[in-house]
This record gives structure tokens, C-alpha cells and sequence, in this order.
């Protein structure tokens, strides 16, 4: 009986014994992944039919194969029971050799003078046979948050290599890249995520330093999977990147900077009327935690910011604005758009967003919670508490789902409430009536696009 073929007899000694994350990781590869994990799969399913065959007697008769006790004079018939019977160890050995392929830059259905794209990334992998697997998935953890605008040739090539990177780091989180940049927040452990700092830092596509990357505590908990794909826009505001550039975007001001800015702001109180304190994120973000003296748009998604805007263009003429959001990105383009309006004195943006400035001014001007887009959906550096309960108005600002199957909204309803069954965002879902996501009486009662008051040339807040 034929072995199987010597390269898959060297991916059988060397494959993980943590099969079950394995074949959960399948699932997840994109589509260039996908094709290379799916053609060492054919070849390690050739490899093991092979290795079952036997050939006849005399010397020109016909062969066939053993297996499990059973003798197969077809091809059908052999190829039936292994892919029926042996799917586990098919699916092994495919792995294997596909980490192999990766960890040896060798990908074996490319065309003779193209690169394949595991050639194209593979150099960018990091090595990490020196850790041990159980840091890459027990320990203490860490969620990043980080951003980049940079152009990217081929943003399929560098969402191979993310989707690769954070698989085998163990990472879970969301990863958004297009032609202007990347995006992204991703939770692991300790070790697993400096790794994978460093791998950014030194890919030559985003000359990256670890000042550009925002910590705080969690892992890979924080997030129920890895996503990681290409999109028009790293951050969804609704515009083409050819048509409004980040390059537009207004000057940055360092956490010290911006923080002496506000103290100013706050110190001249309504005789400052030159400047307007503008937070960049949703409604749901500013209901538990906001610069002191800001003005909170109350809009649903970043992509309404634009028109939120254009609406409300004279709140902001011949007025210095401080624009400020959680980590930086939205305020790239959402400062872009409001100086692309010609009515601005001097537009600025807090560098690296409320994370770096929590960092450098714990107890600072910025009071309550931070919101985070994972499932912790809050980090806190001082214990101020600025949300209210949906139902009796009690200090509250930790957000659960609503509990209706179709909304799925945020609420802040205090234990008392939740206590007395209160856990839907509002009437309307607690009576069943909403019947597509984030569609119900808080959505219908709130204006899409808000309209600001201004009275005696002063902001009413």
C-alpha cells in the first residue's frame, strides 16, 4: 500500500492538535484564502486515495484500493467512502499543508510569472514558533483600536494577509480597508496583540508606530468573531474618498492642545462665542460621556453627519471649531466635509480621539463613559455617570440590547426597571410592534437630521 505523498506526511507531524478552531477559521477565510485552503484540500484528498491504492498481482492488471477492510475496483466508489468516512482527516491534512503553503511562501496553483496572493503576503507574517499557543489564547487581553489613511494598490491583498495575520494570532474583531486606508479594532491576548503592533508597524504599506494603535483592557471576548473586508469608504459616511479626501481633513491638535482649548472654551463660558465644541460620534455615544460644553448632534450614524451639516451650516460660520470623536477616524472626513464649506474660521480635531486624550487627562473635560463598538460597549477612567435610566430617569449608562427580536436598539434601562420587566427600548417595542432592526417610536420620533437653535448668536444646548 502507497504512503501518502512525503508533503503531507510532513503536514500530518507538524499539524495543531486544536482541530475545532481550525475548521472554525475555515469558515472565515476570504475569498483569496478560500481558493488556496480549497486546492490543498483537493490535493490532500488525491493524496490519501493514493495512498490506499494497490496495484494488481500480474504485471498489468488492473489496480485498486484498500480501506477500512474494504476493497474498491472504482474510482466512484473509492472516492465515495473516503469523502464520507475520513472528512476529518481530509480536512487535517488540507490545514496543515495550507499553513504550510503560507509559512513557506509556496502556493502551487499560481501561474507560471504571476504571484499568488500567499507570495504577495507571506513575507508580512510574523514568526511566532517561539510563542506558545496557550498566550495566543489564554492570558490576560487587550483591544486595539487603530486607523491609517494611506493609499493601498491592492486593498484584496492586504485583506488576505489581515484576515491570515489575525486567524493565526487568534484575534476576533472587525478589519475595514479600502484604497484609502484601513480601519480597524481587534481584541486578543497580551501577547498576541503586540504581535501583531509590531507586524503593522512594519509593513512598508502603512509606516505605522505604536502611538498610532489605542489599548485598553478586554480581548478576544470583546467581539463575537473576526471580520475583515473591502469597502468603499474605512469609515461609512456616505461619500466617495475621489471626491471628498481625508487629505482635506482639518489640524490636529494633540491631546495637551486640544485640552487646553476646552479649558479656555469652558473659562469664558457664553462670552466665547467664537468657538464651538463639536462631538463628531452618534447619539448613543454622547448620551453616556461628552466633552463638558459640547454640542452632541443627535444623529443615529456617521453617515448622516454630512447633511447634519449642510443643515445646520450657521451654527458653525466664522466659528473656530474643536471636533473630537472616539478614536480619531470620523473626525479625518467629518472635518474634511466641514472645511470643504468654506464657512469655518479654523477647523481642528483632537488627535487620536477621546482614547488618547483619556490616556493623557483621565479626570479631565471629558466626563462619563466612552462608548466602544464591541461587546463591552463602554470603558470608563473616572466614575461620573451622565446617562439616565429610559424609564424613571435614574443615573444610569450601561447599555444592554433591547429585547424585542427585531429592534435591537440600545437602552439604558437601570436594574429596578429591568427588574419590573422594562428592557425594551421603548413603548412601542415593549408591545411588539417593531418589525425590522433599529425601526421603532425611537426611531420614528427622532428627526434623521436634527436642527440646532441658535439665539442672540448663541448655541442653545
Amino acid at each position: 500500500m502507497a504512503s501518502i505523498c512525503s508533503e503531507f506526511q510532513d503536514c500530518e507531524k507538524e499539524k495543531s492538535t486544536s482541530t475545532g478552531y481550525r475548521f472554525k477559521e475555515e469558515k472565515q477565510l476570504c475569498a483569496p484564502l478560500r481558493r488556496l485552503y480549497n486546492l490543498n484540500k483537493r490535493k490532500a484528498f488525491a493524496a490519501f486515495v493514493s495512498s490506499k491504492r494497490e496495484a494488481g498481482p500480474e504485471a498489468g492488471s488492473s489496480q485498486y484500493w484498500r480501506c477500512c477492510g474494504f476493497t474498491f475496483t472504482e474510482h466512484a466508489t473509492v472516492h465515495r467512502h473516503v469523502a464520507r468516512t475520513h472528512a476529518g482527516e481530509i480536512q487535517r491534512l488540507a490545514w496543515a499543508h495550507y499553513e504550510l503553503t503560507l509559512s513557506r511562501e509556496e502556493e502551487d496553483d499560481a501561474q507560471p510569472g504571476e504571484e499568488s496572493s500567499s507570495e504577495n503576503f507571506s513575507a508580512w507574517m510574523p514568526d511566532i514558533s517561539h510563542i506558545p499557543e496557550e498566550q495566543l489564547e489564554n492570558g490576560p487581553g487587550k483591544v486595539l483600536l487603530y486607523y491609517k489613511y494611506c493609499h493601498v494598490e491592492d486593498p484584496h491583498i492586504i485583506c488576505a494577509w489581515q484576515t491570515a495575520l489575525c486567524q493565526r494570532l487568534r484575534l476576533t474583531g472587525k478589519v475595514r480597508l479600502s484604497s484609502e486606508g484601513i480601519n480597524g479594532t481587534v481584541g486578543g491576548t497580551r501577547v498576541a496583540t503586540e504581535v501583531y503592533v509590531d507586524a503593522m508597524c512594519s509593513h512598508p504599506h502603512f509606516h505605522m508606530v505604536k502611538e498610532d494603535f489605542k489599548t485598553s483592557d478586554g480581548g478576544p471576548r470583546c467581539f463575537p468573531e473576526l471580520k475583515v473586508g473591502v469597502f468603499k469608504e474605512i469609515v461609512p459616511m456616505g461619500l466617495d474618498p475621489e471626491v471628498l479626501s481625508y487629505r482635506l481633513a482639518g489640524a490636529h491638535l494633540e491631546p495637551e492642545e486640544f485640552h487646553k482649548e476646552v479649558e479656555t472654551l469652558l473659562a469664558e463660558g457664553d462670552e466665547h462665542s467664537d468657538t464651538v465644541l463639536l462631538d463628531c460620534r452618534n447619539f448613543y455615544e454622547s448620551k453616556i460621556g461628552q466633552f463638558s460644553g459640547c454640542l452632541a448632534p443627535d444623529i443615529r450614524k456617521f453617515s448622516y453627519f454630512p447633511d447634519y451639516v449642510d443643515k445646520n451650516l450657521e451654527l458653525f460660520r466664522d466659528k473656530k471649531v474643536l471636533m473630537y470623536c472616539t478614536g480619531g477616524i470620523r473626525c479625518e472626513r467629518g472635518s474634511a466635509y466641514l472645511c470643504s464649506k468654506n464657512v469655518c474660521k479654523e477647523v481642528y480635531q483632537l488627535k487620536g480621539g477621546i482614547h488618547k486624550y483619556l490616556e493623557r487627562f483621565p479626570d479631565g473635560f471629558y466626563r462619563g463613559k466612552l462608548f466602544v463598538f464591541d461587546e463591552r460597549y463602554a470603558i470608563s477612567t473616572n466614575d461620573d455617570v451622565i446617562g439616565v435610566c429610559r424609564y424613571c430617569a435614574h443615573p444610569w449608562d450601561r447599555y444592554q440590547l433591547c429585547t424585542t427580536r427585531f429592534c435591537r436598539q440600545l437602552v439604558l434601562s437601570c436594574p429596578a426597571c429591568r427588574s419590573e420587566g422594562r428592557t425594551a427600548c421603548c413603548l412601542g417595542c415593549a408591545a411588539g410592534g417593531a418589525r425590522r432592526k433599529e425601526e421603532c417610536q425611537c426611531t420614528d420620533g427622532r428627526p434623521r437630521i436634527p436642527q440646532d437653535v441658535m439665539e442672540n448668536d448663541k448655541l442653545l444646548l
